[in-house]
């Protein structure tokens, strides 16, 4: 059986936002809030953090797609994306 990807985003500190990827939503979070080696190093130390938002990607490789499209889009935009709980994207046209 092969893994569920999805993509996540993180708010943390004065509304700063963190994009990843995992097969296991839970254990990740919790990895990041323990904020030992784990834990991203961008969010170590940034607590409280909230998990906002996540969709469920095809494979690892559709997941690191949309990871790096929402990375690469500004902040309003992010928000609109946890406004709207998903992120819309054609991969035909890329």
């Amino acid at each position: 059986m092969r893994p569920i990807w999805h993509v996540y985003i993180i708010e943390y500190g004065a509304n700063y936002l963190y994009t990843g990827i995992t097969t296991n939503i839970k254990r990740r979070f919790e990895e990041h809030k323990a904020g030992g080696k784990r834990a991203a190093k961008a969010l170590r130390g940034k607590s409280p953090l909230k998990l906002v938002f996540e969709q469920q990607a095809l494979d690892r490789s559709q997941a690191s797609r949309i990871e790096y499209l929402i990375k690469n889009l500004p902040k309003q935009q992010k928000l609109k994306i946890i406004e709207n709980g998903y992120y819309e994207v054609d991969f035909e046209k890329k």
